[in-house]
């Protein structure tokens, strides 16, 4: 029991760093909406919210198969994902509820089930093949791996890599759903192709590369700062 409590009191929460484009307007809106949200809303109840959400827009993706329109669908549950993952986090902060470890560890938990639930739903939809989609999985959980062996090794928690963090990747999400509503198609060196295997092959190559990248930098500065005696 003691041992317990002292983990937790010598537990030092990672710094979070946000450069993306939209970081310092979302911040203030998430600020504001907690700041205004009722008592019955809670961060666990936000973050069952972005849970349920993206998987009912993997639920929605497959049923594109049968009538696109359910894409528009997909849209709302993106943008209710956005607001129960974004805020359960700035809720927390305002009221003062900060519960480090176990938020840390939930949230990222249903972003990794989360995340398959909606590849295996474009991998149904007709949209984007399923070995896209398999390897747009991976070149995520690599990339999310990375970003969580950082936080623990270096002490800080990079949400967004350059000017794209999970915000803008949802309004990439949704413009590509609404040019998959109107054609699903694209043209690449005069072959047809579909849009979000384009997209997907484009995304996975990007997140490797990435992957590699920032994986040798934290390498090379953890080495520099336990060199060997």
């Amino acid at each position: 029991m003691n041992s317990t409590f002292d983990s937790a009191k010598e537990f030092r929460t990672a710094r979070r760093i946000n450069l993306s484009l939209t970081a310092g307007l979302e911040r203030k809106a998430l600020v504001w909406m907690a700041e205004r949200a009722p008592h019955w809303v809670t961060s666990d109840g936000l973050t069952l919210l972005g849970f349920a959400a993206q998987l009912a827009a993997g639920v929605f993706y497959a049923l594109a198969r049968f009538d696109r329109r359910s894409l528009l669908l997909v849209n709302v549950c993106v943008v209710l994902n956005w607001l129960g993952d974004s805020l359960d986090g700035t809720l927390a902060r305002v009221r003062r509820h900060e519960r480090p470890r176990y938020g840390f560890y939930v949230d990222h938990m249903v972003d990794i089930f989360g995340a398959a639930a909606l590849m295996a739903g474009l991998s149904l939809s007709g949209l984007l093949h399923w070995p896209v989609a398999g390897l747009l999985l991976v070149a995520f959980l690599l990339l999310s791996a990375e970003s969580y062996l950082a936080t623990y090794t270096l002490g800080r928690f990079q949400l967004s890599q350059g000017l794209f963090g999970p915000t803008e990747i949802r309004i990439l999400l949704v413009v590509g759903d609404l040019a998959a509503l109107r054609n699903p198609f694209a043209t690449l060196f005069g072959h047809r192709v579909l849009l979000f295997d384009l997209g997907g092959a484009v995304a996975t190559l990007i997140m490797l590369a990435m992957a590699i990248f920032i994986g040798a930098r934290h390498t090379a500065e953890l080495y520099r700062q336990e060199p060997l005696r």
